[in-house]
């Protein structure tokens, strides 16, 4: 399995033919896309979804020919935008952003949900991902994990632990974090990133598991403090801040990764040729720099079938933390 990207988040090896079945009547390749594209991106505009989408719509449709307008439905963690997809014609011209939220974790964590990932999509490859932080407010004396994890274990439930809401990866990751280390934290869910961040700013919150983006800046100005890294690898936008699993706490990895999809049936030419043009855009030197520069690192799947395999992973891991720990969205 071929795969580029700066960490390699876990794959599970499992059948992955219904992702990859087209049975609609096979559609010429160069006879699409023959009008313009439209990318649903499930969070609203600003976030990590919708900043991944708009950088790489406008090279992906020079490549194709035709343009690709980005269309934020946002709601109930991306679950309203990524049913809309599976439920759209499966022509190749309605295409899904999605991310590890709404396709790995959801099927988890809502007792119903509108659409099946493996069922009712068809998975062209990753674009994107970042791992997720874990950072304290500045006034908590803890300057690694082994130290939060310390002063957690001396006050069970009184550190205050935020995330963008209940369900999502942040929340996972959190509840990942307390089975590992053996610790009670307490769960602070927020209506997204943004209330979450701006608390854990003012001191109302001890500490917050989340995506990079939203919180290098913060990092960097001292604002907060970062502990370690939820990923296998160092990242190179902070090559100083160790992993979880290099401090002690082995399995620690959350990352949240972006993914192109289509509707299941999706012709596979069409498929084909919406896997080569996201690949050769992504491994453009200028959209690398750029996507690096907001918090994300460049991920890529060879073929489909490797893309498949390692979101079957995904699901089946995450099934484990949400049924262990008995996260919930609903």
């Amino acid at each position: 399995m071929k795969r580029r990207l700066c960490a390699s988040p876990s794959a599970g090896v499992v059948l992955a033919a219904t992702l990859l079945a087209a049975v609609a009547p096979s559609v010429p390749a160069q006879d699409y896309p023959a009008k313009p594209i439209r990318m649903i991106v499930g969070f609203p505009p600003g976030g990590s979804n919708d900043i991944v989408a708009r950088h790489l719509a406008p090279r992906v449709g020079e490549l194709l020919g035709q343009q690709i307008v980005v269309e934020n439905r946002p709601g109930a963690n991306a679950t309203i935008g990524t049913e809309y997809v599976a439920r759209s014609p499966a022509d190749g011209y309605t295409i899904l952003l999605g991310s590890v939220s709404p396709l790995a974790l959801s099927p988890s964590t809502y007792s119903k949900l509108g659409y099946d990932t493996l069922r009712d999509f068809a998975g062209v490859t990753t674009v994107a991902m970042t791992p997720e932080l874990v950072a304290v407010h500045p006034s908590l004396p803890a300057r690694s994990l082994q130290e939060l994890i310390a002063l957690a274990k001396v006050q069970p439930g009184k550190l205050t632990f935020a995330s963008a809401g209940n369900g999502g990866l942040p929340h996972l990751a959190i509840e990942l974090f307390k089975t590992l280390a053996a610790i009670n934290l307490l769960h602070v869910p927020y209506k997204g990133a943004g209330p979450a961040v701006t608390d854990l700013l003012g001191g109302h919150v001890t500490g917050i598991i989340m995506d990079t983006p939203p919180l290098l800046p913060h990092v960097k100005s001292s604002k907060m403090r970062a502990l370690a890294i939820a990923a296998e690898q160092r990242s190179p936008l902070l090559p100083d801040l160790p992993t979880a699993g290099e401090q002690g706490v082995k399995g620690l990895i959350a990352v949240n990764w972006f993914a192109i999809m289509t509707p299941a049936k999706t012709p596979r030419p069409v498929q084909e040729k919406l896997h080569a043009a996201f690949v050769k855009a992504v491994h453009a030197k200028d959209i690398q720099d750029r996507l690096r520069a907001v918090g994300v690192e460049p991920m890529t799947y060879a073929t489909t079938e490797a893309f498949v395999k390692f979101l079957q992973g995904e699901l089946q891991r995450w099934a484990k933390v949400a049924k262990e720990s008995g996260a919930r969205a609903d």
